[in-house]
């Protein structure tokens, strides 16, 4: 039996197996052993066992105060919500808390807009033949389950903000359901208590719909909340998926072995074989190879690397074939920290809608002190029955300052810029990257995929006397097309849109590091490096003052000789996109400071810089110095945001005010940023700066709106103005909430026709 799923399987059949503790455990699928290899004591505990689904000695924190850390599941004790694990593991599986919110949502959607139905129909002819007792005892047959069962999270939550006198949106809620609800359950079940001036066509009224819509609305808001929070771990788990779950160990008498990664030590020896990944940090043994590194350094071309040379966990082996020694594992190594980064900087972000929560602090308390002074001033001096009015009065308060507009104020304005955003292709993941980015006055970027295009494409060739441009080209390339290197495809490329006849290639080789060789009409070619020419008595000091300018110029140089005579030099480099100068331009002219953060060479990093006006340049970056500058900049009293498109940039993006990610870079990139620029072009930023102040400006209507029914609503709810005959009824009350919720959506919806050109 699979012990992670519960399958059955077939051992000698299937190929995905595992072994723990001298045991070897089989498996239906490679997910199911990857999930197995990760936490194995999750899935081995004793049948019936009491115990949690996680690992020993997990960390669990609340997204919305991260100073809460506690071993195991729970609650968060300041405002309810369900506790996440600190650091996500490979198991995808979706938290409880949006399972359950999600079956609590589905199951009373029905029974609330039922509930609504009738209390709207009962004002028209369509229901005038249904007895009004029955009707009554229909919607709270309808909104009981709705209210006690799908809102008991959110009454928890209220209980527990009185308990621990941290008022909240909880309290707010919970305050508001329970007193329409509570009214509406003693005047279905003891009508008689209320006086013959509370009925109304012979009844008193009841507010079992707007119990049930709250409850609806809350859980369909929190299942947005759950699925933006869900998505803030996804970018650590698309890390930990970089890692392979394998390495082969030699052992010291020579035969090797695949073991779990989490079995490796430092000082193991490990054989890599062409095209797997390197397993663990360490350093070459035996080989020559060439490592794409581009995943966790941000160096788009391939890296060589041979005896004595490091090499870094996670990246991707070429053609050649390495021994390796292991130096770095576990958490020491590269990638274990780039994934300590994201997480930690995740974990220090600021809870979303801190301007929303703090005037819902102050918003609750005040609604509670006029509700009680309300009691007590209809209680004490008010005309008989002068306690049914305090109660009926206070309750009218309790209702029209029901938070529905003051919930809907951020998340409606998010919703529609989010929209408007994604037809101009950037997309926000959650509302603090909205309401910050219009206060961003850095901007840190990374070269290799955002500046540039992120892959090698044709730059020049220089000729030696008596060859011609064309004829070294269609040469070079005509030998390359044996090859699958990048530099290689670009040369290729260029020749064909050249419109230059390649020519077969015999003899083809590879020469891992330095280049290839072979015969193409019957000339023998060499292409590659200097030490490539010099190990076969090639010249190239006629040409170095030219490569050196291509170098300048943030080219890589090959060098072409036939028969041993050197006939020119080909440049590839990594071409900058071309609205990348606009942009850059635009930003700068809006008083954005600019820095360029770049895992390549300085020189080439430098020669891009010079030619995009960036005067601020740092080179040879890995992922924990872009982090490093980020805090350093925020330190100084910058707002800071990252652009980036790799792996490498993944902390940088997490730890900066606003992450923005290119939507042509890597998964890991687009789930740590807070902003995806869709097309790559650095053009969205300006877009997203100006919905940024836009949006803001719209939130802070939308409270005003709502806080503005409420303060105009609840001093007639509290009956300040009956001496001069005004008064309002809980009904009327709930029709002002309606209302206040109505035109904070009208707000929001115009957002969707405001023009967000390039400035």
């Amino acid at each position: 039996m699979d012990p992670v799923c519960g399958m059955q399987v077939d051992q000698t059949r299937t190929p995905h197996h595992a072994d723990y503790h001298g045991s070897r455990h089989f498996f239906c699928s490679d997910g199911c052993r990857r999930r197995f290899s990760a936490h194995p004591q999750r899935y081995l505990a004793p049948q019936g066992a009491d115990v949690e689904p996680v690992a020993e000695g997990t960390l669990f924190t609340c997204p919305m105060d991260p100073q809460i850390v506690q071993e195991g599941p729970g609650s968060c004790p300041i405002c309810g919500m369900a506790l996440e694990p600190m650091m996500p593991s490979l198991d995808e599986s979706e938290s409880p808390e949006l399972v359950d919110f999600r079956r609590r949502f589905w199951w009373s959607l029905p029974l609330s807009v039922a509930t609504m139905g009738l209390a709207m129909l009962a004002m028209t002819p369509l229901l005038e033949d249904l007895s009004p007792t029955l009707r009554v005892w229909l919607e709270a047959a309808l909104a009981t389950p709705v209210v006690l069962w799908a809102g008991w999270p959110f009454l928890q939550r209220w209980a527990q903000s009185i308990a621990n006198r941290s008022p909240n949106m909880w309290t707010l809620i919970g305050t508001g359901v329970l007193a329409a609800y509570g009214y509406s359950a003693v005047a279905t079940i003891a009508p008689s208590l209320f006086p013959p001036s509370f009925r109304e066509h012979g009844r008193v009224g009841v507010y079992f719909e707007a119990a049930a819509m709250i409850v609806s609305l809350t859980l369909l808001g929190q299942l947005l909340e759950l699925r933006a929070r869900a998505r803030t771990s996804a970018a650590i788990r698309s890390l930990l998926a970089l890692a392979p779950t394998t390495a082969r160990r030699i052992n010291a008498d020579g035969s090797e072995e695949d073991i779990v990664l989490s079995q490796v030590r430092a000082g193991d020896r490990l054989r890599v074989r062409p095209g797997e990944k390197i397993p663990v940090d360490g350093r070459v043994l035996e080989g020559r190879s060439t490592l794409d590194e581009s995943m966790l350094t941000g160096e788009s071309l391939p890296i060589t690397r041979s005896i004595g040379d490091p090499v870094i966990g996670a990246t991707l082996n070429g053609t050649g074939a390495l021994l390796i020694q292991a130096e770095r594992v576990g958490d020491d190594g590269t990638l274990a920290q780039i994934v300590q980064l994201v997480a930690q900087a995740q974990r220090s972000r600021a809870p979303m809608q801190r301007m929303a929560d703090t005037v819902a602090y102050w918003f609750v308390l005040a609604v509670l002190m006029v509700a009680l002074l309300t009691l007590l001033g209809w209680g004490l001096f008010g005309p008989a029955p002068s306690w049914t009015h305090g109660v009926l009065n206070a309750v009218a308060v309790l209702i029209i300052a029901c938070p529905c507009a003051l919930g809907l104020a951020t998340p409606m304005t998010i919703m529609v810029a989010t929209g408007r955003a994604a037809q101009q292709g950037v997309l926000f993941r959650d509302a603090e990257a909205i309401e910050a980015l219009r206060t961003v006055d850095t901007l840190v970027v990374d070269k290799t995929g955002t500046l540039t295009e992120g892959r090698p494409a044709f730059h020049g060739v220089v000729t030696a006397a008596g060859f011609d441009a064309d004829s070294v080209l269609r040469l070079a390339a005509s030998l390359d097309q044996g090859s699958e290197h990048p530099l290689a495809a670009a040369l290729v490329a260029e020749a064909r849109r050249r419109g230059l006849g390649l020519q077969p290639v015999d003899g083809f080789d590879s020469i891992t590091g330095q280049g290839v060789a072979g015969t193409v009409d019957q000339h023998a070619l060499l292409l590659g490096t200097t030490s490539l020419m010099e190990e076969h008595g090639v010249t190239v000091d006629t040409m170095a003052a030219e490569a050196d300018a291509l170098r300048r110029e943030g080219a890589s140089v090959m060098y072409l000789a036939i028969e041993n005579q050197l006939a020119g030099a080909l440049a590839v480099a990594d071409p900058i996109k071309p609205t990348t100068a606009e942009a850059i331009a635009a930003l700068q002219r809006g008083g954005m400071r600019i820095i360029m953060a770049s895992g390549d060479g300085v020189l080439t990093a430098r020669a891009v810089a010079q030619r995009l006006g960036l005067d601020e340049v740092h080179g040879e970056t890995r992922p924990a110095d872009k982090a490093a500058l980020v805090q350093r900049l925020q330190q100084e009293g910058r707002v800071v945001a990252m652009a980036g498109d790799g792996i490498n940039d993944a902390p940088a993006l997490a730890a900066a005010q606003v992450g923005i990610a290119m939507g042509t870079g890597t998964d890991v990139a687009m789930s740590s940023a807070q902003v995806t620029l869709v097309k790559g072009d650095l053009r969205g930023i300006l877009r997203a700066r100006q919905l940024s102040r836009l949006s803001v400006r719209n939130m802070r209507q939308n409270l005003g709106f709502a806080l503005a029914y409420n303060g105009l609503g609840i001093p007639i709810a509290a009956g300040l103005l009956v001496p001069w005959g005004i008064s309002l009824s809980p009904m009327l009350a709930a029709l002002a909430m309606s209302l206040s919720s109505v035109s904070v959506i009208t707000n929001a919806l115009r957002l969707r026709n405001q023009g967000l050109g390039v400035q």
